[in-house]
């Protein structure tokens, strides 16, 4: 188990009070509960097809904005569904194994960077999860969302951390990391410079000095602040024909 997995595991104690804003949001989200209470209240109202709707990459400095929707049976149980950012990713791999198993439906959709840059990162994402609902079949009757509301004649419950409550919206993030995180490996190999393969394209520090190395790529959202203060332009010369290189909006 690595140490920073170990601490948010571990009870509070005196020796933890001066713990970091992130580990004690990482701790308030691991005590929450996620079940069914979202689905219930969406089918006390007449719901029969209810869908979890999620989107993950939405601070990431490189690539698409990634949403999902996951409709699951009425009273699906899965032991140790979870925020996909609190798990592992063989936990995650494991989970989404056995969503696609008992889900009804499921539906990918991805933003391009292009876009991203165009409209601004909140639409983008809105546009991604509208996107992923729009492909469901069959189609919902209910929305569960995290934290947004979508432009769509759905009934629709907006639920803030939403992914650590509700189970579909749970599955939905899931699904959205995993396809995502495989899509950074994929790039990562075009781009190895800049650790896509470790960081997904989040401001860390090994990424923010590889922008200052190597300057931003394509696939790099230039009205990101970070990436817009990058000192340098784009060194590599990408042979733009190769497999592989697009702007990140292959379809699921």
């Amino acid at each position: 188990m690595s140490p920073a997995r170990k601490l948010l595991l571990e009870p509070d104690g005196p020796e933890q009070e001066n713990v970091s804003a992130a580990t004690q949001k990482m701790r308030m989200l691991r005590s929450l509960v996620c079940g069914n209470k979202y689905e219930k209240a969406a089918r006390m109202q007449g719901a029969t097809l209810i869908a979890g709707v999620d989107e993950v990459g939405r601070g990431s400095l490189f690539g698409c904005v990634v949403a999902a929707a996951v409709i699951l049976p009425e009273n699906t149980r899965i032991r140790g569904l979870r925020d996909s950012k609190q798990l592992l990713r063989e936990e995650r791999e494991r989970l989404a194994k056995i969503i696609e198993q008992k889900a009804i439906a499921i539906a990918i959709e991805e933003v391009d960077v292009e876009t991203i840059d165009r409209i601004n990162i909140y639409q983008a994402s809105r546009l991604a999860m509208t996107g992923a609902v729009a492909k469901l079949a069959p189609q919902p009757d209910h929305l569960l969302v995290d934290a947004l509301r979508l432009d769509l004649p759905c009934a629709q419950t907006s639920v803030i951390y939403g992914d650590s409550l509700s189970i579909s919206i749970a599955a939905a993030s899931v699904v959205a990391k995993l396809y995502r995180d495989q899509r950074m490996r994929e790039f990562h190999e075009i781009y190895p410079q800049y650790g896509l393969a470790s960081h997904k394209g989040y401001s860390t520090p090994e990424h923010l000095a590889a922008l200052e190395k190597y300057g931003p790529t394509p696939l790099h959202r230039k009205s990101f602040r970070p990436v817009a203060q990058t000192s340098l332009p784009w060194k590599m010369q990408m042979d733009e024909t190769q497999p592989g290189f697009n702007s990140c909006n292959l379809q699921a």
